[in-house]
């Protein structure tokens, strides 16, 4: 008998938060589902078994939430521990989220273009490559939540001056970039692998951080086809419902993913778009999908920040809806049919990042122990200033940012 999707029952969704971490989807989001939506709080702590009873308590089928770095190998457990749950993004999609290792063992099972990078969990490795490259070199932090204004991201010159960074920052493990001098990189969001907003980061004349915190200014004319066609290809490697890319445009026009995650700095009206997308993906498109234009943010962007913060719920006709605007017979030409349809995600079955193989951070055992900091934890507590850091810690710096990609 054929399955008939117009009978399926709705799923019952919770929302997924956790204390101390700012909420980027609330019910509000998800407006016209006509069901309870319910929300479960992780406390951190010894807190897991107490969220998994919640969730089995409340019934909840669908889990809609970004998961912080110092929280994703936690809830690699609870979802083994709720295999009937359906956790979105997946915990596979939020790979990236954790940790630039992450990003690059991501980018290298896909093929995808990205900065040459060594990672290092021996420090005599690391000081002998250092002996033996060229300069300059980029040196991340790379777990936790660790992109925040471009703080984290340091451009050395020569061994001495890399060795001497890593004393004082105390990173672990070793996280090294070539440097590609890069014109500008470019933000893109994506909903069902369809870029829904994208917008050029350019540095300060002279420097080289793009970061808006770091001076850097944002425009949102003509990204280029090709930075739109490679944050899809990401999109869809990851399978990711909702997704954002940053990508380095080098001098040269060439394209390198610098970070992609499912946590990422957004308007409201684009949460409300994912919010709508999700309900027409739950209920196999009984709910309507929102029509969300190629290039919209041309448009958009010409808008003001402040009042951008505030609008919520924007819509779009269809293009054979498509009409003039002005007594002059002027419409928005580039809003019009696109080679980049809204598309489904299906859940996997198993894990393709098991944490047995993949946590690095946490299993391996270095043949002698590092002078940096072993995990989050340390790495935390050195910078609030604490001899110890319990997981509440760690959470309240997480809540000082909003999201993994800014």
């Amino acid at each position: 008998m054929r399955f008939d999707h117009r009978q399926a029952k709705r799923p019952v969704i919770g929302l997924l938060y956790l204390d101390h971490v700012l909420r980027f989807f609330d019910k509000s989001n998800f407006r016209g589902w006509p069901d309870r939506i319910e929300s479960v709080v992780y406390h951190w702590g010894n807190d897991k078994q107490r969220f998994i009873n919640e969730v089995k308590r409340k019934k909840i089928e669908v889990l809609i939430g970004n998961i912080p770095a110092t929280a994703y190998e936690t809830f690699r457990d609870i979802a083994r521990e709720l295999p009937e749950v359906r956790f979105i993004p997946s915990l596979d999609s939020q790979f990236a989220n954790k940790s630039k290792e992450n990003v690059t063992h991501f980018c290298e099972k896909y093929q995808l273009p990205a900065p040459a990078t060594r990672i290092f969990y021996e420090m005599d490795e690391a000081r002998d490559f250092l002996g033996k490259t060229s300069f300059p070199k980029i040196i991340k932090r790379s777990y936790g939540p660790s992109n925040y204004g471009g703080y984290y991201v340091h451009k050395v010159d020569s061994k001495a001056e890399a060795l001497e960074l890593l004393g004082r920052k105390r990173y672990y493990p070793v996280y090294l970039q070539d440097f590609i001098p890069m014109k500008a990189d470019i933000r893109v969001m994506l909903i069902g692998h369809k870029p829904v907003c994208a917008f050029w980061r350019r540095p300060p004349k002279g420097e080289w951080l793009t970061n808006t915190s770091q001076g850097g200014t944002m425009d949102y004319q003509g990204v280029p086809d090709e930075a739109l066609a490679l944050a899809v290809r990401a999109s869809k490697a990851a399978n990711a419902e909702y997704w954002a890319c940053d990508i380095a445009v080098s001098h040269d026009d060439e394209y390198r993913i610098l970070e992609c995650a499912t946590a990422f700095a957004a308007f409201p009206y684009i949460r409300d778009w994912i919010g709508q997308y999700l309900m027409a993906e739950l209920t196999f498109g009984r709910k309507p999908y929102p029509n969300i234009p190629l290039y919209n943010w041309e448009e958009l962007g010409k808008i003001s920040s402040s009042v951008l913060r505030v609008m919520r719920h924007i819509t779009f006709g269809r293009h054979h809806d498509t009409q003039a605007m002005t007594d002059t017979g002027e419409t928005f030409h580039r809003i019009s049919v696109d080679d980049y349809p809204l598309l489904g995600t299906e859940p996997l079955c198993g894990e393709e990042w098991p944490s047995e193989q993949w946590n690095r951070q946490d299993n391996y055992r270095p043949r002698v122990t590092p002078p940096l900091q072993p995990g989050i934890r340390e790495i935390q507590a050195a910078e609030l200033g604490a001899e110890e850091v319990t997981e509440v810690a760690v959470a309240v710096e997480v809540g000082l940012q909003t999201t993994r990609l800014h």
